[in-house]
């Protein structure tokens, strides 16, 4: 395995492991209101899109697939340790607010699984997808796929979560808003160091 490939994919997995827990923030930029999990799903976007860039569609689809693996992992692991008891002497204030930041419905958890996988799966095809036509324009290539993969992700996510609990209508067009900006302004700039990273790690080493 390459070092780019071995070292992004670590950092692939964290970023899954801890995308849905920052989620439980609402952050303000500015006019934009939006959830913080954004931020963790846009490297693993970049990531992911960088991985195809660097080693092929093949290894970006394995390694999205692969990220079920820390996602659905993380996700029994807070269920188990929301179902054991706490410690007697725990402070009552903090085990409400670890249940409460932690405690996320099982639709929610359904939510994040299958957007996670539609979502990152469609920004790998997109991006090899425009290779044809703008090849070389990898920050372009990243921030397309990347705002396609993130209405998707949106839609996806917020219709299982909240459909039929409230109307979705004014947070589905808030949230796509506030993430194609996003995504515009961070994808360009962060895959195209990610890629030039990436090859500066591959590069062989001088040997004595």
């Amino acid at each position: 395995m390459s070092r780019s490939l071995f070292i992004y994919s670590i950092f692939y997995g964290g970023m899954v492991c801890i995308a849905g827990v920052l989620g439980n923030k609402q952050v303000a930029l500015g006019p934009l209101a939006i959830e913080a999990g954004i931020f963790p799903f846009l490297m693993l976007v970049i990531t992911s899109s960088a991985v195809a860039e660097l080693h092929g569609k093949q290894t970006a689809d394995q390694l999205v697939r692969f990220g079920f693996i820390p996602l659905i992992a993380s996700i029994l692991l807070t269920l188990m340790v929301l179902g054991l008891p706490p410690a007697k002497d725990m402070d009552p204030a903090r085990l409400s607010a670890f249940d409460t930041v932690m405690g996320q419905s099982p639709r929610l958890m359904l939510a994040g699984i299958i957007s996670y996988g539609t979502s990152q799966t469609l920004n790998i095809y997109v991006f090899e997808r425009l290779r044809s036509g703008m090849g070389k324009l990898v920050w372009l290539r990243g921030a397309l796929a990347a705002g396609l993969s993130q209405i998707i992700d949106t839609l996806l996510f917020v219709t299982i979560s909240f459909y039929g609990i409230f109307p979705i209508a004014e947070l589905l067009a808030g949230q796509m808003i506030a993430k194609l900006t996003l995504s515009f302004l961070l994808v360009p700039f962060v895959i195209q160091f990610m890629v030039f990273y990436g090859r500066k790690l591959d590069q062989p080493t001088a040997t004595a």
